[in-house]
């Protein structure tokens, strides 16, 4: 089990160690404006969701007012089979109406981020070039509205036949737009459960990234519960992340083992450390 007491709750700047609620795994049996109120009682810093379509966005809005939390990101409808169509050959219109509504939404409620879902195929050229295509959609749209478009490798264990599976096939995707020029606004999200299942180094993959990691996602490998246990300790790779450049938030996306409430135990020892580090007893 990590242990977070003392050291590791900040970097070598003083920047602090931040996590966001990500509202697709948690109190996601709630409505949206009442689990980001949720989060802001359990003390995160920040939250994140999935898809917010269906809710009411003055509503959405008003909940981030009243906690102060600050909405990272949400995705491209993943509604369908496909779980996404940024990949899919023949869908790119619809693809790029997915990338229009989340633009839209993201910014009717301050969101900075849109995670473009790339959908199940084939892995073949033609998919390829098609995620190309709606990359560089989302971008000059991203563009023109100072937001950042986010992608994820995740692993066939989540979900078989995923586009995008590694970080070295998001590196590869993002140098061949740049060098189409597309608009530098792609980052590149790094989740601790897919980026172990598939058998890559963390540390390795946040360094070979470098400027283009956009965000960071924890859960406990390999059972993808709380991130208090298993075999990646996060009180030494938060930490490392962090001295590696990272300043962002480490969204929390896990399946609690049981009670959501009773799991959040794993925040605890981070705040406490927080605690000391900002001049408290840690009491």
């Amino acid at each position: 089990m990590s242990s977070t007491d003392g050291a590791g709750v900040v970097g070598q700047d003083g920047a602090v160690i931040r996590f966001a609620a990500n509202l697709g795994f948690l109190w996601a049996d709630r409505p949206l404006p009442d689990a980001i109120m949720a989060a802001g009682t359990a003390g995160f810093d920040a939250v994140e969701c999935h898809m917010p379509y269906g809710e009411d966005q003055v509503a959405v809005r008003a909940a981030l007012g009243a906690t102060g939390l600050p909405m990272l990101g949400l995705n491209t409808d993943h509604s369908g089979p496909e779980f996404g169509l940024g990949a899919v050959p023949g869908r790119g219109a619809e693809a790029s109406e997915h990338v229009d509504r989340a633009i839209n939404y993201a910014l009717s409620i301050g969101c900075p981020t849109v995670h473009v879902m790339a959908g199940r195929t084939d892995g073949g050229p033609a998919a390829e070039t098609a995620y190309r295509a709606t990359l560089a959609y989302a971008a000059h749209r991203a563009a023109e509205h100072d937001l950042t478009v986010l992608v994820e490798p995740i692993t066939h264990t989540a979900i078989d036949g995923y586009h995008l599976r590694t970080v070295a096939q998001a590196i590869d995707t993002l140098d061949a737009l740049a060098a189409a020029g597309v608009p530098d606004r792609i980052r590149v999200i790094v989740d601790v459960f897919h980026v172990a299942d598939v058998g890559d180094d963390l540390l390795d993959a946040v360094d070979r990234l470098g400027d283009r990691l956009g965000h960071v996602q924890i859960a406990a490998y390999p059972d993808r519960g709380e991130p208090d246990r298993g075999d990646v300790d996060m009180a030494v790779l938060l930490p490392a992340i962090m001295e590696a450049g990272y300043r962002g938030h480490f969204g929390a996306e896990y399946r609690p083992r049981g009670d959501l409430a009773a799991g959040l135990s794993w925040l605890e020892p981070w705040h406490r450390a927080r605690t000391v580090h900002d001049g408290g007893d840690g009491a």
